[in-house]
């Protein structure tokens, strides 16, 4: 076999490039692959970030994969264990010995002439050049190197550490500090009451709320029928409860926003008491699910505070100083460690370089065909998750599809597929209907979506498996041409 050469290369070694992985080695054992890894380890997020209680937030059951049961009592789990299910799922199918880290693309390029894509890789400073006739990119949506960081007006004079999460390293000390954290997302409502144990006292800083519910760690129905059913049959009736109540839940916030908001709001009351400030420090002023809802499990973040081991301040900050922050309400935020909490960076196409011909792929000039493909783009594809539900529901949709479609690219005896443009579709632009500021910042490097099937991104699990699982491939918006050689 010819190692500068695969029927297909997966970008990304995280959870959706080893649900590639498995896909292709199960549905088209005929192809040769590599799954190539930027980094010098597999688990992309699971493996990156380090802080403490980093954790999924979504449960298990529908965060694993479809094809491999998740078997612990955790149903919200801990990032190591997360770590260890990909690492076993990548050992059961022997996937170990197609994966090559430390192998970053640098750019790729479609040639027209031989219909492959041109790969550039850095593998450890040295450049090598594989082809592949086609391209899978698993690799997120998030830059790996560069967060988030606003700078805040000296922060430089600030005496202690100041550390972003996506850095942590066991060096990181807080014990017995006063830690300030900046941020009121996923990321910092998760580390305040895991670090809140051993730190003096923790004090979250948002400039705006974001909504919080509670949820419990273990699913109690999965423990009970896990003594009577087998795992498979026990995995599939609880993926699918949870499956179907995501949706439901998600559907009724959109219909009943205001009755779901002051739901959310009773159940914190609940949490923290009569007399804590709701309105001021967990009432946001967008929608449910304008925004992703976070999830904390067994009301850790709320335990924290209401033990007076943590504390919510709202307020915009003026500047740094020596011993803590100083908000623009006058109030100072002592603090021996600063975490800023303070979010990712979309990129595009993985980081990838793409051109097409040698011309520069744009991906906000494109449609998005099924949430997975570009218009005009030939033998291409991503994988983008749910930002309303788990990202791997969508995920094990869009590696069955990539399969489907490479066989009947076979069947036909082509060589190219490619979406073609539908000027009518045009109309609804955002891929995404989210206010979150991760997204708002990187709008500009999505890819459009259409006002209509198959170039409207639903973001719909049950909608999807008609769409992308159940339906014919076959489709008058995709041209299959060229001759397989």
């Amino acid at each position: 076999m010819n190692n500068k050469h695969r029927d297909v290369i997966i970008v990304g070694a995280g959870i959706s490039g080893i649900a590639a992985g498995y896909n292709l080695k199960k549905t088209c054992p005929n192809k040769s692959f590599y799954i190539l890894e930027g980094r010098d380890d597999i688990g992309g997020t699971w493996d990156l970030f380090k802080y403490p209680g980093i954790r999924s937030d979504s449960d298990m059951h529908t965060l694993g994969y479809r094809f491999k049961p998740w078997i612990h009592d955790k149903s919200i789990a801990d990032g190591p264990s997360i770590l260890e299910y990909i690492k076993e799922t990548i050992d059961e199918n022997d996937l170990r010995k197609d994966i090559l880290v430390n192998h970053k693309v640098k750019s790729s390029n479609w040639n027209s002439h031989k219909n492959v894509w041109e790969l550039e890789i850095d593998e450890n400073d040295k450049l090598k050049h594989i082809t592949c006739n086609f391209l899978f990119l698993c690799g997120g949506y998030y830059s790996y190197t560069k967060p988030h960081m606003p700078s805040f007006k000296n922060q430089e004079n600030f005496a202690g550490q100041i550390i972003h999460p996506q850095f942590w390293s066991d060096s990181v000390d807080y014990v017995d500090k006063k830690v300030a954290v900046i941020g009121s997302g996923a990321t910092a409502i998760t580390i305040v009451p895991a670090i809140s144990e051993k730190a003096k006292h923790v004090t979250m800083i948002q400039r705006s709320p974001t909504y919080v519910v509670s949820g419990p760690s273990e699913d109690k129905i999965n423990k009970f029928l896990r003594r009577f059913l087998p795992t498979k049959v026990t995995y599939f009736l609880i993926r699918w409860k949870n499956i179907l109540w995501q949706s439901f839940t998600f559907s009724l916030a959109r219909k009943y926003p205001e009755r779901t908001k002051n739901k959310i709001l009773d159940l914190i009351k609940d949490e923290l008491g009569a007399d804590y400030d709701i309105d001021k420090h967990f009432t946001p002023s967008y929608k449910p699910w304008d925004q992703r809802i976070c999830l904390v499990p067994d009301s850790d973040l709320f335990k924290a505070i209401a033990e007076k081991k943590a504390s919510v301040v709202t307020d915009t900050i003026d500047e740094f100083q020596s011993d803590g922050i100083l908000l623009n309400s006058g109030e100072k935020v002592k603090a021996d460690l600063i975490i800023t909490a303070t979010g990712i960076k979309l990129n595009s196409l993985n980081d990838i370089n793409v051109t097409l011909d040698g011309i520069k792929l744009d991906p906000h000039e494109r449609l998005t065909y099924k949430g997975m493909m570009l218009s005009g783009v030939p033998n291409f594809a991503i994988s983008f998750g749910y930002v309303n539900a788990s990202w791997t529901l969508r995920a094990d949709l869009t590696c069955e599809y990539v399969c489907r479609l490479i066989k009947l690219m076979d069947k036909k005896g082509t060589a190219c597929c490619k979406p073609i443009e539908d000027k009518s579709a045009y109309g609804d632009d955002k891929l995404i209907d989210f206010t979150s500021g991760y997204f708002q910042r990187g709008l500009h490097l999505m890819p459009k979506q259409g006002n209509k099937a198959p170039w409207k991104n639903y973001q719909n699990y049950l909608k999807d498996i008609f769409a992308v699982r159940l339906f014919s491939i076959k489709d008058s918006n995709l041209k299959f041409y060229g001759k397989k050689k």
